[in-house]
């Protein structure tokens, strides 16, 4: 199918045509003429399968057909972090660039003036975090009592952010008749319940579920003691990969440190978090969309939302503890078909969370053992919540390695035998 088929005006064909479209994405497809007949939809889709485009669009082009004339918001789309909910608006932006529509992000974490002055100027797509619209609405200076499409993206996201609650006294400012789109990468008993509330006989659609893959990611995992973790991102960033790099640290403490050691070794990088202002947040990913910044490194709060064209390479620091996420982390690359490469450092603590993350997603990833810090000697042990060893870890042992060899005289953290470990600044570069 091509995007000529879905029947879209001309405004937003030549939009879409110009930002490289040619073909849907399943999702958009099954979609987008469902939302345009004005159904309910129920989408399960997980991050990088084009959903943004699968609702906004069809959104663009109802609201365009509605005579009426108002400053009133019509199109309410909750998302739950301001990464996520300005990549919308952009999106929106970018597909409507050529309609008389309005619309308008607004997010916590800045001063309310310009989204406020915006606001009484009059909009018509609304996109918004949890918080701030609940601050919003509370001054009186948004009213929901005129939305005809309401969006919730992202709904297990905002389970797990806690903003389940503030959803919920949302949708009861919300009027009874209106079109209500749902979108959920994963869909726990908790959403499920939210979603039957509020769909009214709702098309369902799922496209690739979230224990799954793309097939055009290589994926691999890389045997390696915490303490040498640093020097290994750095080895690979200096003779393996001269692209841009997305690195996914647990802690946001982990993600400064990272991306300090990367500077001290002359590998422009910058660190992304819930600790850093708005605009912090968003200089760094504007540096390294347009490449003034090589390396980002990013706690889970990029792992879903963030659309970087083109990214080739995502390496995990460290495994989640929720295997799902390493789905969602990978699923930064090789996007609409094209190809890309994830790698992952798993020490004794990770162990764990690789065997969880196998068995998933239904098969084994390749280990790499051709670099310098490569170890068969790991031993799989529980994480606390400071990041650390728990005390009853220890005794069980990495998949497909070799049992280790007694090696009692040989220091903690010295590299493996047959390995010169190298200083940082004197690795061998390839040639």
């Amino acid at each position: 199918m091509n995007f000529t088929d879905l029947n879209l005006i001309e405004p937003i064909a030549k939009a879409i045509q110009e930002q490289g479209y040619t073909n849907p994405t399943p999702i958009q497809e099954r979609s987008i003429p469902e939302i345009l007949k004005g159904s309910d939809f129920l989408g399960c889709a997980q991050t990088g399968t084009g959903k943004t485009a699968a609702f906004a669009i069809p959104i663009l082009q109802n609201l365009s057909k509605n005579k009426t004339k108002n400053n009133h918001i019509k199109a309410l789309i909750l998302t739950p972090t301001r990464e996520l909910a300005i990549q919308i608006e952009e999106n929106i932006n970018a597909y409507g660039k050529y309609l008389p529509l309005k619309q308008l992000v607004i997010f916590g974490g800045v001063k309310q003036g310009n989204q406020e002055a915006a606001l009484r100027r009059g909009i018509d797509i609304l996109v918004a975090t949890p918080g701030r619209l609940l601050d919003f609405i509370a001054q009186g200076i948004i009213s929901l009592k005129n939305i005809e499409i309401f969006v919730l993206d992202e709904a297990d996201r905002m389970l797990d952010m806690g903003f389940v609650h503030d959803v919920k006294r949302v949708i009861k400012l919300l009027p009874q008749r209106r079109q209500t789109l749902f979108f959920s990468a994963t869909m726990p008993s908790e959403i499920q319940k939210l979603a039957d509330s509020i769909l009214n006989n709702p098309v369902k659609v799922e496209v690739t579920p979230v224990s799954s893959t793309a097939e055009t990611i290589k994926q691999s995992v890389y045997f390696v003691d915490k303490e040498n973790k640093l020097d290994l991102l750095s080895h690979i960033l200096e003779n393996d990969i001269s692209d841009s790099v997305l690195v996914f640290s647990r802690t946001k403490h982990g993600a400064d440190k990272i991306a300090r050691k990367l500077q001290k070794d002359n590998i422009s990088a910058e660190a992304i978090h819930g600790n850093k202002s708005q605009n912090a947040r968003q200089n760094a990913l504007n540096n390294f969309k347009n490449g003034k910044t090589r390396v980002l490194v990013a706690t889970d709060i990029a792992a879903r939302g963030i659309d970087i064209d083109e990214l080739k390479y995502v390496i995990n620091f460290e495994l989640s503890d929720v295997s799902e996420t390493y789905v969602h982390r990978i699923g930064r690359t090789g996007r609409a078909g094209a190809e890309g490469s994830s790698i992952s450092f798993v020490d004794s603590l990770d162990l764990l969370n690789l065997r969880n993350t196998e068995k998933l997603i239904g098969k084994k990833i390749p280990v790499i053992k051709e670099h310098p810090f490569h170890t068969d000697n790991l031993i799989a042990q529980k994480r606390d919540s400071n990041n650390k060893p728990s005390s009853g870890g220890g005794d069980r042992r990495p998949p497909r390695s070799p049992k280790p060899q007694s090696n009692n005289n040989k220091p903690a953290g010295s590299a493996p035998t047959g390995f010169t470990k190298p200083k940082n600044k004197n690795f061998t570069r390839k040639k």
